[in-house]
């Protein structure tokens, strides 16, 4: 590994557009293979939605993500050896618990469902749940979506060409313990059918269905749309490596890259971001932030919302980014964060068992199929679904002594109302109805809320600079994925008609989350660029500065 020499003044081998965790990613990457980075952020907070700050005083709040997922399986964490810049990462586990419809019944209608990397234990919790014959489906919904979870995992790390998805996905026709190749077809029913339609082939109960589609669509769509049984299947990974909370909060991640890649060389400005793109002779040249300040580079990866790059080129946008139009949706979702004197308390279960991971608090699919007609009409849910986490139960550096946060998300909440109602005058109400949600599971967890700071979909447009509130940039949808994503034309992480224009972020393959990928791959997008055309100017004034450098110390 080499440092990048001292760039130029005002000029870098490369330009970041945005602090969020794939931009840092992209970032780390290219300055661990010599070239010069500078990370040019608008906000005056480091990471995005992957960020944590002081919310109320001594209180650690993130502002976006919680649990991270994906990121943890896909070696980034390893690769950038993250762990010694001060990454640590609490295990969630258990990682899932969903409630009893009739806690304190006897018999199975009073068990919690209580999902844990030990899978013999998940099992236990099913059969005693849900019957002998949902925990033995259970048992083998695991080992036949392992592998096939794995090569999505594969999947999302690499460009989405044709001959990418086939290396990831061949392996899966292979013959494995004497079983004949697996059949195309059945493979293709089931990656390119619903969740819900996967979940009924599996499985009998409807508590054990409706906390694994919960689980599931928190990607986005709903588990009845087409292409969503892979969001399913990837509960069956979590038994490897469960999801993580970073020790301090969510940006802990987006600090540990930050550090990693200042140790390289690179350079992060906040409160500073990109204005417009510097274009010459057709090609990028650098950005002017909005302070004024010009910051030449032979590269940009614009790791921003796609709406974001397409203002940022202007004029010089080619066709394929000005007339781009991926859908964007009508809002995501309404977050809670709750400063409380107690964690939620359920009946019947051990704290240690329900507070550790996903707290998935729906017991009928209804309840999610309800919610999101609503959100298709343009209507608050009238039956909000939550999921809660409640991360100071496991990190006493989110909170002091005998306070607690805990973040509440409800699902499927439009950011423009059909009835054209204010979300700044309904925020507190709808906050109120999601604490109550709660609540019906965990009696008196509304009466420990002292505190609470609302993210509408509005909210999270303002803060986050999440257009239209969706935290996935662009909807998850089968036809937003992949090759399509955020449009066919730009799914290779280049804008034709501009080079020396890179693409990053949720907007891009494989799409929102905590994974990382996205950035990663763009960063080995452009440095194989890089290698395949001749030396930039920068490059070639480096190289003769160090043949000057060394014929010095050969004469001294």
């Amino acid at each position: 590994m080499t440092t990048a020499p001292p760039p130029a003044p005002g000029s870098v081998d490369v330009v970041v557009v945005g602090s969020g965790h794939n931009g840092l990613v992209a970032a780390c990457y290219l300055a661990a293979e010599g070239l010069s980075v500078e990370v040019v952020e608008s906000d005056e907070v480091l990471g995005g939605a992957v960020s944590t700050v002081e919310r109320w005083p001594g209180v650690r709040v993130d502002r976006g993500s919680s649990a991270h997922v994906i990121v943890r399986h896909s070696g980034i964490v390893e690769e950038l050896g993250l762990a010694g810049h001060g990454l640590r990462y609490i295990d969630c586990d258990p990682w899932g618990f969903a409630p009893a419809p009739s806690p304190g019944v006897p018999g199975p209608e009073g068990m919690p469902l209580v999902f844990s990397v030990d899978l013999d234990a998940t099992c236990a919790s099913i059969e005693a749940a849900c019957g002998p014959e949902d925990a033995a489906a259970y048992r083998r919904f695991v080992g036949v979506w392992g592998p096939r979870s794995r090569a999505v995992v594969a999947a999302f790390g690499r460009a989405p060409s044709a001959g990418g998805l086939v290396r990831s996905f061949w392996p899966l026709g292979a013959p494995a313990e004497g079983r004949p190749r697996t059949p195309g077809g059945e493979l293709a029913v089931d990656f390119l059918g619903s969740g819900d339609a996967l979940l009924d082939r599996w499985f009998t109960s409807e508590r054990l269905k409706a906390a694994l589609a919960w689980f599931g669509a928190q990607s986005g769509p709903p588990m009845s749309e087409p292409g969503t049984a892979a969001m399913v299947g990837w509960v069956a990974l979590l038994h490897d490596v469960p999801p993580g909370h970073p020790v301090g909060g969510s940006g802990g991640l987006t600090q540990a890259l930050r550090r990693r890649l200042e140790s390289d060389g690179g350079r992060v400005v906040l409160g500073d971001g990109a204005e417009r793109l510097l274009v010459e002779d057709g090609r990028v040249a650098g950005v002017r932030t909005r302070s004024g300040r010009t910051v030449r580079a032979g590269a940009v990866v614009a790791a921003c919302h796609i709406d974001v790059t397409r203002r940022l080129a202007g004029d010089d946008a080619p066709p394929v980014l000005a007339d781009a139009a991926p859908p964007i949706g009508n809002g995501f979702g309404l977050v809670v964060r709750a400063l409380t004197d107690a964690l939620p308390s359920y009946p019947g279960v051990a704290p240690e068992q329900a507070l550790q991971g996903l707290q998935l608090l729906c017991t009928d699919r209804g309840q999610l199929a309800a919610a999101h007609g609503d959100w298709g009409a343009g209507r608050v849910p009238r039956e909000p679904v939550p999921l809660a986490m409640s991360f100071s139960a496991s990190d006493p550096t989110l909170a002091p002594p005998g306070q607690h946060v805990v973040t509440i998300w409800g699902q499927w909440y439009p950011y423009a109302l059909a009835d054209g109602a204010d979300w700044d005058a309904l925020a507190e109400t709808e906050a109120r109805r999601l604490v109550e949600a709660v609540d019906r599971y965990a009696p008196g967890f509304a009466a420990s809320v002292r505190e609470s700071y609302v993210q509408t979909p509005l909210a999270l447009e303002r803060e986050l600079s999440l257009p239209r509130g969706n935290v996935m940039h662009v909807e998850m949808g089968l036809a937003s994925m992949f090759a399509f994503r955020p449009a066919p034309g730009l799914s290779g992480y280049r804008v034709p008609g501009l080079p020396g224009l890179y693409l990053a972020g949720a907007s891009t393959h494989p799409g929102g989350g905590v994974s990382g990928n996205s950035g990663r791959t763009a960063a080995r997008v452009l440095l194989g660029d890089r290698r395949a055309l001749p030396r930039t100017r920068a490059a070639a004034g480096r190289s003769l500065r160090r043949a000057a450098a060394r014929w010095a110390r050969a004469r001294s």
